[in-house]
């Protein structure tokens, strides 16, 4: 088992709805995912999952809005218990469509930094007691998914050597915010014995990767969940890809 709870935001498509698809599938599913999402009435696949699949638990929440983690803490806390919750995925993101300068607005930089970069590190604020009892149940300092983790998804666009393009402003810029704050919670929470590191999913075939995309969900989740798997003091406070190979900042 990769752990015994999980929380994914932006559960509803993409890749968070493969997320919660594989990793109910597993011989060895987790014992509760915790699928989160803006609209749950909307989310016609999610719901299916959770009627065949008694490990998981849909609940609303708009990362963008503070006010909806009130109401989420307190679901989990309900669902978790004593055990905690071992493991938060940051992975609802958005990505406007402006490119270059001629074409970024303010807006596009103010929306895309508040939901990609500062709704991660303070919903991970949130969660933080059910993530350090969780960190808490495992006896030494070592470090691991299955003992507490927050995930981080990141993107390769948010790497200040690779970038070789330009434009992309507003999600580069907050991917790129994203991984400071990852590394700076590897910092603060490694006395917990909590893991923090970020992924990037690959270029995904999803409504944010396009069509023309060379990976597939399946492909790209199922290394994902691999990778999870290995998580170790190495990768503490690091960016990597899906497949596990390191990146550059």
């Amino acid at each position: 088992m990769l752990a015994r709870s999980i929380l994914i935001t932006g559960s509803s498509r993409g890749l968070g709805l493969e997320l919660v698809k594989q990793l109910s599938a597993a011989n060895s599913s987790p014992g509760h995912i915790i699928a989160t999402c803006r609209n749950p009435d909307s989310a016609l696949e999610l719901k299916k999952l959770a009627e065949t699949h008694q490990n998981v638990h849909i609940t609303r929440l708009d990362v963008g809005d503070e006010e909806s983690y009130i109401p989420l803490v307190a679901h989990v806390e309900e669902i978790v218990g004593s055990s905690g919750l071992n493991i938060l995925i940051n992975n609802a993101g958005i990505s406007p469509k402006s490119t270059r300068i001629n074409m970024v607005k303010w807006k596009h930089m103010t929306d895309t930094f508040h939901v990609n970069a500062i709704a991660p590190l303070m919903l991970a604020k949130a969660l933080l007691p059910q993530i350090k009892r969780a960190a808490s149940q495992m006896d030494g300092g070592c470090l691991a998914a299955k003992r507490a983790a927050i995930i981080n998804i990141s993107s390769i666009l948010g790497s200040i050597e690779e970038n070789k393009e330009g434009g992309l402003y507003p999600y580069r810029a907050s991917k790129a915010a994203l991984n400071a704050i990852t590394k700076s919670q590897c910092i603060d929470l490694r006395n917990f014995n909590i893991l923090v590191t970020c992924l990037h999913p690959g270029w995904v075939q999803t409504d944010m990767g396009g069509k023309s995309a060379p990976l597939t969900p399946v492909e790209s989740v199922s290394g994902i969940i691999n990778t999870l798997h290995n998580l170790n003091e190495e990768h503490h406070g690091g960016f990597y890809q899906y497949d596990g190979q390191k990146l550059p900042w």
